[in-house]
């Protein structure tokens, strides 16, 4: 844990708060300066709503900029997670403006002020081994497909966006019963929840931290968390102690793969996975054999990969 964190060269942060940031345009170009100026590459995200990212850096780099970000309106108490990683994770910074930092499609729904009742890691198990408690894993499938908490119900979507739709038909399912939701970070659970509790339901919970924290912080031996947990960035996935797993990525749909899905017939590298393999044609898989013969070969050179290979 603390080790594997302390040893690694670069230190990823994964952060979000959700805030009013009325001034929220005005904030892109200095952030975007004070990251490049210091090595910081990754992705932040702002909207009226807060801010929503995951950088990588080196230490020093990475305290710098949550000071920095501490220090700004409304951001005093972001909500960070901190992992290490060999190599450095990503291949440039970005800081955009959206309508929303993460997308849910919902008018008025204000997690700062609506939503459900934070639970630390260490309160999780008991909450999610309740029989009166329903555990719903707010991610997308290809995510879960990685792993998820013993019992969770896999909404199947796609995108964020179809969960009100799924919550709506199956909220009968969830009337006068607790209800646990949970994400790799925290922020989509929070925004679910608010949304949740809108619709009237009370005992609304959300694991505070997210997947992450979790695997931070609970035990492998006590952990009910099965498999490894899916991250944005060149790692992959991470598993118990944030340590990086053992997923990979099909360089042809993007969908993370497991070793399991590695030893598929249907799996060439860098050209098809049994995820995409019957969506693909043959002109497309040797579109993507010539694409993964260039990038070896520019890898072998000492070359960086290019972030879509």
């Amino acid at each position: 844990m603390t080790t594997t964190l302390e040893t690694q060269p670069v230190r990823v942060a994964a952060l979000y708060k959700f805030a009013r940031l009325d001034g929220y345009e005005t904030l892109r170009a200095p952030l975007a300066a004070f990251c490049c100026g210091r090595g910081i590459k990754g992705t932040l995200l702002l909207a009226r709503e807060g801010i929503n990212g995951t950088v990588a850096g080196g230490k020093d780099a990475i305290a710098a900029l949550m000071d920095h970000l501490q220090a700004i309106e409304g951001l005093a108490g972001l909500e960070v997670k901190y992992s290490g990683a060999a190599e450095m994770p990503f291949h440039r910074m970005k800081v955009r403006l959206k309508r929303e930092i993460v997308t849910m499609g919902v008018e008025d729904i204000d997690p700062a002020a609506s939503a459900g009742t934070y639970v630390a890691p260490a309160d999780w198990n008991a909450l999610i081994l309740d029989a009166d408690t329903v555990v719903i894993d707010t991610r997308n499938a290809y995510e879960v497909s990685l792993g998820t908490f013993t019992g969770a119900i896999d909404p199947m979507t796609t995108s964020f966006r179809e969960f009100p739709a799924w919550v709506e038909q199956h909220r009968g399912d969830f009337e006068g019963r607790k209800v646990a939701m949970f994400c790799t970070g925290g922020i989509r659970c929070e925004k679910a929840t608010a949304y949740v509790r809108s619709l009237g339901l009370k005992d609304v919970f959300h694991l505070k931290g997210g997947i992450l924290k979790y695997l931070e912080d609970v035990p492998a031996e006590e952990s009910l968390w099965q498999g490894e947990c899916f991250v944005f960035d060149e790692r992959v996935s991470v598993s118990h102690g944030l340590a990086e797993g053992e997923a990979e990525l099909c360089r042809a749909c993007r969908h993370p793969l497991t070793v399991e899905d590695r030893l598929s017939p249907k799996f060439t590298a860098g050209v098809s996975c049994p995820h995409c393999f019957e969506a693909r044609s043959d002109e497309d898989r040797e579109r993507y054999a010539e694409r993964h013969r260039q990038v070896e070969l520019a890898h072998a050179r000492g070359a960086k990969r290019h972030i879509g290979s």
